[in-house]
């Protein structure tokens, strides 16, 4: 009997990936600032750009060395699931509970940070890395994609994968080329930026 295991690679991509994801927060919060003496406007506003950057400049050059180096499959479309709705999970889970908390003093700080840190890892350990509002701003939809019959992932779970694309519906048996973002994340060549 073969041993299959759900582990997948790139899990610092992943990681950054699921920091891009959140990424609105963290505008908002440069917008917002803070209220409390604990942290200066200065370092909380540098640190807020950094949370922005650093992991969007990540998946951005993600693409391109997937690009580069030709980190790309062929995907036979077995069956395609829309996530749109995934996106409302994103928006009450990231954003919502944090940008209301006005973070006026050490505790609720630090209180903000843990939660953060909670949902980052519950995002990560989910794989949940591709939930990314900026995709959905520029036109990109995701969709979950199981393998058509006798098709597996080589790259991790037997299960399919999610796709990043431009297309508004996918049909059993369209064949796609994408690039490897992580183990199970695709962007759609015809889609990459």
């Amino acid at each position: 009997m073969a041993s299959y295991t759900n582990r997948e690679g790139l899990g610092f991509a992943r990681m950054l990936m699921v920091l891009s994801s959140a990424s609105p927060l963290f505008i908002l919060w440069a917008i917002r600032g803070t209220t409390g003496k604990f942290i200066s406007e200065s370092r909380f506003l540098i640190v807020c750009l950094i949370l922005i950057v650093v992991p969007n400049a990540f998946l951005v050059w993600r693409v391109l060395v997937a690009r580069r180096e030709h980190d790309q499959r062929e995907i036979v479309v077995g069956r395609a699931e829309d996530h749109r709705d995934h996106l409302l999970v994103y928006l009450f889970a990231m954003l919502l509970p944090f940008y209301a908390d006005p973070l006026a003093d050490g505790r609720a700080f630090a209180a903000a940070i843990t939660a953060i840190a909670f949902v980052v890892f519950l995002f990560w350990h989910l794989r949940l890395h591709y939930m990314n509002i900026l995709f959905a701003i520029v036109g990109y939809r995701v969709f979950t994609i199981d393998a058509s019959a006798g098709e597996e992932n080589p790259h991790g779970s037997r299960s399919g994968w999610v796709l990043i694309t431009k297309r508004v519906n996918l049909l059993p048996g369209d064949k796609l080329v994408g690039l490897r973002v992580s183990d199970t994340v695709y962007l759609e060549v015809e889609s990459a930026p």
